[in-house]
């Protein structure tokens, strides 16, 4: 038997947004703390929510202090804000980083305690604060996810926290909050849903329904996101893409991940880069190391993305997913080295042993010990 974790509203289309009044009044609660950051919140964006809380007479304090790569202080301080300001729930306005910070807050407000005694899988007793989760990216996911990623200044790691507690009460995917976002944001966050999607796929915890809808997603994603890269307000192109976001979500939130997530988190930790550029840089050097043991899982998907897989050997059919993850990669402009992302002496020794303690690695279906990471981390060198 599986548990399916989703949120239980969800909201998704063009337009969405201006139905969140009813869902947000159902709750019963008062007044919210509105975790975004400072883009947003000056270019209009997070007015967009509070014109509505508005109408519903809900009040509202904003804390807009979220970094890329959000931090326990970050956590700390829009903590110190919600009790101050006597906030019963939160709002997260924007992509991963609001997501995951807003989600630390509302844990840490019914568990108490500290973010870092949460590192793991469901190590909380409370259900968190209503979280109301509004993305502005078809990225991360983390909107729907019973995941939540924080990094630890002092260690230089990202903690995953998998914790059912976590989930949102409401979620919004409104592909109009994400018009007119950069090439490169674009890019990055695509190929972050991407490599959710696969991962899902490969995953230990994969099973038929999980599939469903990641194979979906990785299709939308092949078709749309390079139409999204070059014309950042092709509609069209980023509702397909908030749909795939959403379904891929839903799917590794259920399924797991892997190394591709265990590896590209320590980069994040230690160097402070974007998390979709780490994890297209790593997705097909772990996934052709992966295809040596479990070939035949890639069969779907080379299937979803346009090869007859009639007559094919399970080998030839990932040995053509991994060439189109590199050619999508270059297509939407990845850098393809951490040179490229200015880091030119990597700790590969370090990278290695975080990245086996890291929470996404155990749903990787292949064990990979310290040295087969170096060995893979060095491939991207």
């Amino acid at each position: 038997m599986s548990i399916y974790y989703i949120p239980p509203i969800n909201l998704i289309g063009k337009g969405c947004l201006a139905e969140i009044e009813g869902p947000v009044s159902s709750l019963g609660t008062k007044k919210a703390l509105i975790v975004s950051d400072k883009f947003l919140v000056s270019s209009g964006t997070v007015n967009k929510v509070t014109d509505l809380l508005d109408k519903i007479d809900i009040e509202y304090v904003i804390y807009d202090n979220v970094k890329p790569n959000p931090t326990v202080s970050n956590v700390n301080l829009g903590l110190e804000l919600l009790k101050k300001s006597e906030c019963d729930f939160v709002i997260t306005i924007g992509g991963g980083s609001p997501q995951d910070c807003g989600k630390a807050i509302a844990i840490l407000g019914t568990n108490g305690g500290e973010v870092k005694h949460y590192e793991g899988v469901n190590k909380t007793k409370e259900k968190s604060l209503p979280i109301v989760a509004i993305t502005t990216t078809a990225g991360t996911s983390a909107e729907v996810t019973i995941n939540y990623v924080i990094t630890d200044e002092e260690r230089h790691v990202k903690m995953i926290m998998v914790d059912t507690n976590s989930l949102a009460a409401i979620t919004v995917n409104d592909p109009e909050l994400m018009l007119s976002k950069p090439s490169d944001l674009t890019a990055a966050t695509g190929m972050d849903a991407l490599t959710h999607a696969i991962e899902a796929v490969v995953a230990k915890g994969a099973y038929d329904v999980t599939d469903s809808t990641a194979l979906y997603a990785i299709k939308q994603i092949f078709d749309y996101l390079p139409r999204a890269v070059k014309d950042g307000n092709d509609s069209e192109a980023r509702e397909q893409l908030s749909y795939a976001c959403f379904l891929n979500g839903i799917a590794f939130s259920n399924a797991g991940l892997g190394n591709v997530h265990a590896m590209a988190h320590q980069l994040g930790g230690l160097y402070d880069l974007p998390h979709g550029v780490c994890n297209a840089m790593l997705l097909p050097i772990v996934q052709e190391e992966n295809s040596k043991f479990i070939p035949a899982k890639f069969r779907a998907i080379a299937k979803t993305i346009g090869m007859d897989v009639a007559n094919k050997t399970d080998i030839q059919c990932a040995e053509f997913v991994i060439e189109a993850i590199k050619n999508l990669s270059e297509k939407v402009g990845i850098p393809k080295t951490l040179r490229d992302v200015g880091v030119n002496s990597p700790d590969f020794d370090r990278l290695a042993k975080n990245a086996m303690n890291d929470a996404c690695a155990g749903a990787n279906p292949v064990f990979f010990n310290k040295e087969k990471l170096v060995e893979l981390f060095k491939k991207i060198a």
